[in-house]
Protein backbone atom coordinates (compact mmCIF):
# COMPACT_ATOMS: atom_id res chain seq x y z
CA UNK A 1 0.00 0.00 0.00
CA UNK A 2 1.39 3.38 -1.06
CA UNK A 3 1.83 6.33 1.01
CA UNK A 4 -0.95 8.82 0.71
CA UNK A 5 1.20 11.52 -0.19
CA UNK A 6 2.99 10.08 -3.02
CA UNK A 7 2.16 10.31 -6.65
CA UNK A 8 1.81 6.92 -8.56
CA UNK A 9 5.67 7.26 -9.83
CA UNK A 10 6.98 7.34 -6.47
CA UNK A 11 7.36 11.17 -5.66
CA UNK A 12 5.81 13.15 -3.15
CA UNK A 13 3.12 15.54 -3.96
CA UNK A 14 2.55 18.67 -1.74
CA UNK A 15 0.32 18.76 0.75
CA UNK A 16 -3.03 21.08 0.16
CA UNK A 17 -2.31 23.89 2.31
CA UNK A 18 1.20 24.60 0.58
CA UNK A 19 -0.32 26.67 -1.89
CA UNK A 20 -2.30 28.80 -0.13
CA UNK A 21 0.37 29.44 2.32
CA UNK A 22 3.08 30.30 -0.20
CA UNK A 23 0.26 32.65 -1.88
CA UNK A 24 -0.18 34.55 1.29
CA UNK A 25 3.74 34.69 2.11
CA UNK A 26 3.94 36.38 -1.31
CA UNK A 27 1.01 38.50 -0.52
CA UNK A 28 2.31 39.44 2.77
CA UNK A 29 5.98 39.88 1.30
CA UNK A 30 4.72 42.38 -1.43
CA UNK A 31 2.51 44.28 1.04
CA UNK A 32 5.97 45.06 3.75
CA UNK A 33 7.99 46.20 0.63
CA UNK A 34 5.17 48.57 -0.92
CA UNK A 35 4.51 49.63 2.83
CA UNK A 36 8.42 49.80 2.98
CA UNK A 37 8.45 51.74 -0.55
CA UNK A 38 5.86 54.65 0.62
CA UNK A 39 7.72 55.18 4.05
CA UNK A 40 10.65 56.28 2.46
CA UNK A 41 8.66 58.31 0.05
CA UNK A 42 6.61 59.95 2.62
CA UNK A 43 10.05 60.01 4.52
CA UNK A 44 11.91 61.91 1.67
CA UNK A 45 8.90 64.53 1.35
CA UNK A 46 9.13 65.48 5.07
CA UNK A 47 12.65 66.03 4.17
CA UNK A 48 11.90 68.03 1.14
CA UNK A 49 9.46 69.99 3.21
CA UNK A 50 11.48 70.73 6.21
CA UNK A 51 14.58 71.84 3.69
CA UNK A 52 12.30 73.91 1.79
CA UNK A 53 10.29 75.77 5.20
CA UNK A 54 14.44 76.28 6.58
CA UNK A 55 15.24 78.30 3.01
CA UNK A 56 12.70 80.52 3.76
CA UNK A 57 12.91 80.78 7.29
CA UNK A 58 16.73 81.65 6.48
CA UNK A 59 15.47 84.28 4.00
CA UNK A 60 13.09 85.87 6.46
CA UNK A 61 15.75 86.12 9.04
CA UNK A 62 18.17 87.52 6.33
CA UNK A 63 15.81 90.12 5.38
CA UNK A 64 15.69 91.42 8.95
CA UNK A 65 19.67 91.48 9.63
CA UNK A 66 19.57 93.16 6.24
CA UNK A 67 17.14 95.99 7.52
CA UNK A 68 18.47 95.96 11.02
CA UNK A 69 22.38 96.31 10.22
CA UNK A 70 23.28 99.91 8.67
CA UNK A 71 26.23 101.20 9.87
CA UNK A 72 26.80 105.23 8.20
CA UNK A 73 30.08 104.62 6.77
CA UNK A 74 28.48 101.53 4.33
CA UNK A 75 24.79 102.82 4.09
CA UNK A 76 25.08 103.16 0.03
CA UNK A 77 25.77 98.94 0.31
CA UNK A 78 23.63 98.15 2.84
CA UNK A 79 20.38 99.27 1.82
CA UNK A 80 21.40 97.47 -1.52
CA UNK A 81 21.48 94.25 0.03
CA UNK A 82 18.68 94.80 1.68
CA UNK A 83 17.12 95.55 -1.91
CA UNK A 84 18.61 93.12 -3.56
CA UNK A 85 17.02 90.63 -1.31
CA UNK A 86 13.40 92.08 -2.14
CA UNK A 87 10.76 92.30 -4.38
CA UNK A 88 6.99 93.35 -5.11
CA UNK A 89 5.80 96.02 -2.59
CA UNK A 90 8.78 95.91 0.16
CA UNK A 91 10.96 96.24 -2.55
CA UNK A 92 8.57 99.27 -3.99
CA UNK A 93 8.79 100.79 -0.59
CA UNK A 94 12.72 101.47 -1.03
CA UNK A 95 12.42 101.90 -4.13
CA UNK A 96 13.55 105.80 -5.44
CA UNK A 97 13.98 106.86 -1.89
CA UNK A 98 17.26 105.26 -1.21
CA UNK A 99 19.03 108.40 -1.82
CA UNK A 100 17.16 110.74 0.89
CA UNK A 101 17.62 107.31 3.29
CA UNK A 102 21.18 107.23 3.19
CA UNK A 103 21.89 110.98 3.10
CA UNK A 104 19.80 110.96 6.71
CA UNK A 105 21.69 107.81 8.14
CA UNK A 106 25.35 109.25 7.17
CA UNK A 107 24.84 113.02 8.56
CA UNK A 108 22.84 111.68 11.58
CA UNK A 109 25.81 108.88 12.01
CA UNK A 110 23.70 106.19 12.44
CA UNK A 111 25.27 102.73 13.47
CA UNK A 112 22.86 99.55 13.75
CA UNK A 113 23.99 96.11 14.48
CA UNK A 114 20.86 93.72 14.69
CA UNK A 115 20.61 90.23 15.52
CA UNK A 116 17.58 87.66 15.10
CA UNK A 117 16.40 86.52 18.51
CA UNK A 118 13.98 83.93 17.29
CA UNK A 119 12.09 83.32 14.21
CA UNK A 120 9.14 80.73 12.81
CA UNK A 121 6.87 79.95 9.85
CA UNK A 122 3.38 81.55 10.53
CA UNK A 123 2.10 80.45 7.14
CA UNK A 124 2.61 78.80 3.87
CA UNK A 125 0.84 80.03 0.76
CA UNK A 126 2.04 78.89 -2.94
CA UNK A 127 5.49 80.16 -3.48
CA UNK A 128 5.65 82.38 -0.29
CA UNK A 129 5.37 81.69 3.27
CA UNK A 130 4.82 84.24 5.93
CA UNK A 131 7.33 84.31 9.20
CA UNK A 132 7.53 85.97 12.37
CA UNK A 133 10.68 87.20 13.42
CA UNK A 134 11.98 88.77 16.47
CA UNK A 135 14.83 91.03 16.75
CA UNK A 136 17.02 93.59 18.71
CA UNK A 137 19.12 96.21 17.23
CA UNK A 138 21.72 97.99 18.62
CA UNK A 139 21.20 101.55 17.65
CA UNK A 140 23.98 104.60 17.97
CA UNK A 141 24.13 107.78 16.23
CA UNK A 142 26.50 110.60 16.49
CA UNK A 143 24.66 112.56 19.43
CA UNK A 144 24.97 109.20 21.65
CA UNK A 145 27.50 107.64 22.43
CA UNK A 146 26.55 104.26 23.83
CA UNK A 147 24.05 102.12 21.34
CA UNK A 148 20.85 101.59 22.84
CA UNK A 149 18.57 98.29 22.22
CA UNK A 150 15.40 98.09 19.81
CA UNK A 151 13.60 95.53 19.99
CA UNK A 152 11.06 94.66 17.07
CA UNK A 153 8.70 91.57 15.75
CA UNK A 154 8.07 91.53 12.41
CA UNK A 155 6.01 89.55 10.06
CA UNK A 156 8.02 89.02 6.55
CA UNK A 157 6.72 87.67 3.70
CA UNK A 158 9.34 85.59 2.00
CA UNK A 159 8.31 84.67 -2.03
CA UNK A 160 10.25 82.48 -4.13
CA UNK A 161 10.81 84.16 -7.80
CA UNK A 162 12.27 82.23 -10.26
CA UNK A 163 14.34 80.16 -7.58
CA UNK A 164 15.26 83.31 -5.94
CA UNK A 165 13.84 84.06 -2.28
CA UNK A 166 12.83 87.42 -1.62
CA UNK A 167 11.17 89.77 0.85
CA UNK A 168 8.03 90.79 -0.76
CA UNK A 169 6.55 92.31 2.31
CA UNK A 170 7.66 93.37 5.94
CA UNK A 171 5.18 94.37 8.36
CA UNK A 172 6.11 95.34 12.14
CA UNK A 173 3.84 93.75 14.03
CA UNK A 174 2.92 95.22 17.83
Amino acid sequence: MADENQTSEGTSARPSWTRPVTIGAAVLIVALIASGVWLLIDRQSINDRDERREAYLQAARQTVLNLTTIHSATADADVQRLLDGATGDFKAEFEGREGPFVEVVQKAGVDTTGEVVEAGIQTEDGPCVSSLVASRAMVSNAGQSDAAPRDFRLRVTICDENGRLLASKVEFVP
